[in-house]
């Protein structure tokens, strides 16, 4: 358990293998994202989701965010798609831009707030491995490798767990620094920028003019 694997050498399609089956058996694994390295297990398997949170050292009713391949696969997990959000996925994703949605009524998953916020963080990473992933996985529940309070890793070896507690640990090097993602709650009544981050503001108002920062 928790072998490291060089995403610098050999077939990525062999690598996103070794990560499918063990998401499928409902392992956690540590991949990189665009400017850190991120926990990533099924979004439909709660014991997973909870350990994910236990390795964080996340408060109770912390929910994860929601990776996803496509602009489809986030429309089979949202209700409300408003053109303002259509045109804004269009444009930013893959990417930074982080947003927050209402999710479809009946899900079976539990991301960490026992499904009391009605709201998830939706987005597609850009990073080539884990976008490769999720074209295959289906929605994954993710969060940052470093726990509560701590700098976010930008080397594997920076995420503190033991080896048992992850079934593989994807090393694409030194991620290169880089802003957090901008974040956006979006819903029928508007849009609302919530964090201004690799996005500016003026950026999402050239999509959506009637956004506003919240």
């Amino acid at each position: 358990m928790g072998k490291e694997v060089d995403l610098k050498k050999g077939e990525i399609g062999r690598h996103v293998n070794k990560a499918l089956k063990a998401i499928a058996d409902g392992y956690i694994i540590a991949i990189p994202l665009e400017h850190s390295y991120a926990f990533a297990c099924d979004a439909f398997r709660q014991d997973a989701v909870r350990a994910m949170h236990v390795l964080r050292g996340d408060p109770l009713f912390t929910a994860a965010q929601v990776a996803v391949g496509s602009a489809k696969t986030a429309q089979g997990v949202v209700r409300e798609v408003t053109p303002d959000i259509s045109a804004l996925m269009k444009k930013f994703w893959p990417g930074l831009l982080s947003l927050n949605l209402r999710p479809q009524m009946g899900l079976s998953w539990d991301l960490g707030d026992n499904n009391q916020l009605d709201r998830i963080s939706v987005r597609i990473p850009k990073n080539k491995f884990a976008k490769t992933l999720l074209t295959e996985s289906g929605p994954l529940a993710i969060a940052s490798g470093a726990r509560v309070g701590r700098p976010v890793p930008k080397l594997l070896s920076e995420v503190f767990v033991l080896d048992s507690d992850l079934a593989f640990q994807f090393n694409n090097g030194k991620l290169r620094n880089g802003p957090a993602s901008t974040v956006i709650e979006a819903d029928k009544e508007g849009v609302r920028v919530l964090r201004v981050g690799a996005i500016s503001f003026e950026e999402i108002q050239a999509i959506v003019p009637t956004a506003t920062l919240i």
